[in-house]
């Protein structure tokens, strides 16, 4: 689901952001296919071979376990299709931009070009770590790996990848929201400055994931701990920014006092309430975060339920509902159609808030109380386990909430297709205009080329020594072991 469910919606949204908000074709269409097929061929090789007990090792690979060589091979497929995708939104942009000097590029474009940059510079890691160990040992052409030299390298990848998966909800934050509540953005310069910062402080912060890992000095771990913390900078940014424009459009509302702009709010209309329920769950999920980032408090909670429940209330909370609300908003025009029932959209969206609250709160508790995470099995008989059992039927009874929700979602996007909304027709989708929208835009606020020489030093200096001292201090091997045999 980290991957697949992402890689998809991202590469189509951006596609989708594309050819709208730059008003222009999409370029090369059939490289966009080609990346598409990619990824469904790889996708399919992937799960044929989790299916089939030929994979697993979770999609953080668990060197030494080594799965079927197709499992990594698929998943090359599937990043090598969002390349594709990464080269086409540069294009698109950089295209626009020749046929527009001087002009700032559209804020929803800029923002899936920064995603598409982070994407490319993520991948390095995790490309690096498949094709020179892991598809080796899988192969059996190496029979011993370097744990941590994998572990680092994945690291590279493996906090970053959030942000990818994060972006494309921080544009509708910015960029629909506001136009959905009938206002206007605050801000188009502090919201082109979160999507820069993200590229600045979300990159280089990986190894905090390995804060319990011994190969690392507390020195660069202490490091880490710093620049994970300025990766909260971004989202305060974005929490003010948005919060602003939909008071704004509260205001303009008729909302009067200091809190009467919310109530005046159309929290009827899908894109509004799914932001304000994302960041309901970001206040927890962020909460979650500062532990996590904390080198003391960390160690309390490294490698139990907390560490899934932070993540699930992220993703697949404050994230994936905002997914939901984008393929609500952008379906008329993709269908031609209008929603033959918003009441039903409202409804899936409150069920799959509700659901990943029950489901993660009491992995949030558990994990305090010192629940592993990463197990096949618990021994509910055990004294010291069995006061867990209700706390996860509440969770399992969340889990179940939010099927329910899924397979709303998609009844959701059939019923387009299956009930016309007869005599109704959908309006072109249009991205909130700025309260300034004359304001200057400066040069390294419309363009990378700056950015990724800043990311280049941040990257050396957070990665060149955790991963030359694995070469310079030739540390023991460990024997490939595989699992799908």
């Amino acid at each position: 689901m980290g991957y697949v469910l992402t890689t998809f919606f991202i590469m189509g949204f951006g596609y989708f952001v594309a050819e709208s908000a730059l008003r222009q074709p999409l370029p090369a269409p059939r490289l966009a296919w080609l990346g598409f097929i990619l990824g469904i061929v790889g996708t399919v090789m992937v799960v044929a071979t989790v299916l089939t007990g030929h994979a697993s090792v979770m999609f953080t690979f668990y060197p030494p376990l080594t799965a079927s060589p197709i499992f990594y091979l698929g998943l090359v497929l599937v990043v090598v299709g969002s390349w594709i995708w990464c080269v086409l939104m540069l294009v698109a942009m950089m295209r626009w931009k020749r046929a527009n000097p001087g002009q700032p590029v559209p804020l929803a474009m800029y923002a899936t070009a920064a995603n598409a940059v982070l994407w490319l510079w993520t991948t390095i890691g995790v490309a690096v770590e498949l094709l020179f160990v892991v598809i080796p040992a899988a192969f059996g052409w190496t029979q011993t790996v370097d744990v941590g030299l994998t572990r680092t390298l994945f690291s590279w990848t493996l906090h970053a990848i959030v942000y990818f998966w994060l972006i494309p909800a921080y544009i509708a934050f910015y960029t629909i929201a506001p136009q959905a509540a009938g206002g206007r953005l605050f801000s188009d310069l502090m919201a082109r400055a979160s999507f820069i910062l993200f590229l600045l402080c979300g990159l280089p912060v990986g190894l905090h994931h390995l804060f319990m890992d011994p190969e690392h000095s507390t020195g660069f771990k202490s490091i880490q701990m710093i620049l994970t913390v300025l990766v909260a900078v971004p989202t305060l940014l974005t929490v003010f920014t948005v919060t602003a424009s939909m008071e704004t459009a509260g205001r303009l509302r008729g909302g009067k006092g200091l809190f009467g702009w919310i109530g005046a709010l159309p929290w009827e209309r899908p894109m509004v309430l799914a932001t304000g329920l994302s960041f309901f769950m970001l206040w927890f999920g962020g909460f979650g975060g500062l532990i996590n980032m904390s080198y003391g408090m960390n160690a309390m909670v490294h490698n139990t339920s907390w560490v899934s429940a932070h993540f699930h209330m992220i993703f697949g909370g404050s994230v994936v509902i905002m997914y939901f609300a984008i393929a609500y908003h952008i379906w008329p025009s993709l269908a031609g159609r209008a929603a033959p029932s918003v009441a039903l959209q409202r409804i899936q969206l409150w069920l799959w808030a509700v659901g990943m609250m029950v489901m993660s709160m009491p992995w949030h508790w558990l994990g305090l109380n010192g629940q592993v995470r990463r197990v096949a099995q618990f021994d509910y008989a055990d004294p010291s386990m069995s006061w867990w059992t209700p706390w996860m039927a509440v969770s399992l009874a969340g889990g179940f909430v939010l099927v329910v929700s899924a397979a709303l979602f998609i009844w959701n996007l059939v019923s387009f297709h299956v009930e016309r909304s007869a005599g109704v027709y959908p309006a072109p989708v249009k991205y909130a205009t700025a309260l300034h929208p004359d304001q200057p835009v400066p040069a390294a606020l419309n363009g990378f080329a700056l950015w990724n020489v800043f990311v280049l030093i941040l990257m050396a200096a957070a990665y060149s020594y955790p991963i030359a001292q694995f070469f310079i201090l030739n540390p023991p091997q460990a024997v490939v072991h595989r699992v799908d045999r």
